[in-house]
């Protein structure tokens, strides 16, 4: 089943509360965290997490977009996160087993993710100890980017090694998502889409909603 992530990213941050609810039909609400180091722009953090906890009972699938992320697990998912996922590019290597075993003892759902320079071999040493996969369908660091082609071979690939060696992990994209886009990331293997801008500049959010999950 094809699982619809809306990023709180792309919302009215004037009216919150009204922009999370109105988009509740989604599976998760996602939520980017940058720090202006890993990547160039800043976006949010705890406290706003702790705010959006309040506000629904959704997933909250919380992207870290920072460096070495192994030092805020603790705090975000004691301010609400349900999946917590970072790059495997912002933590040290010797450090990423660490971290996704520090994710899943504090009773989250661990995920790693790749930008689109990285090539998928970067995470199959850790696969297998994961809840999802991230693949950025666009440079991290800004919404509202055109969908890169070029990242397609790289979920089909994941898409092989999950199902070949029977793993239960979800393959997510993020970045550029659109009806369009979404059913050529479908058809590569992905089945968790994140979607801001195109559901958030929706007339009818629901039904945008529904037809991504049925691209």
């Amino acid at each position: 089943m094809i699982k619809v992530a809306s990023s709180v990213l792309a919302a009215d941050f004037t009216k919150l509360g009204e922009e999370i609810k109105s988009v509740g039909k989604s599976d998760y609400l996602h939520f980017d965290v940058m720090d202006g180091t890993f990547v160039p722009n800043i976006s949010f953090g705890i406290p706003v997490l702790r705010s959006v906890r309040k506000a629904t009972k959704m997933t909250l699938d919380v992207h870290l977009m920072i460096t070495t992320p192994s030092r805020f697990i603790a705090k975000f998912a004691e301010a609400g996160a349900d999946i917590i996922t970072f790059h495997v590019e912002a933590e040290e290597q010797e450090n990423i087993i660490k971290t996704i075993d520090h994710i899943h003892k504090m009773g989250k759902k661990a995920g790693l993710s790749i930008s689109p320079a990285t090539p998928v071999k970067a995470v199959l040493p850790y696969i297998e100890l994961l809840d999802m996969v991230l693949v950025m369908t666009v440079e991290p660091g800004y919404g509202g980017q055109r969908f890169i082609r070029k990242t397609l071979p790289k979920i089909s690939l994941l898409r092989g090694v999950i199902d070949g060696r029977g793993i239960n992990c979800d393959l997510e994209v993020d970045g550029g998502i659109n009806l369009k886009t979404a059913k050529l990331c479908v058809n590569a293997g992905a089945n968790v889409l994140v979607a801001g801008v195109d559901i958030f500049n929706s007339a009818d959010r629901s039904a945008k909603i529904e037809k991504l999950r049925n691209v």
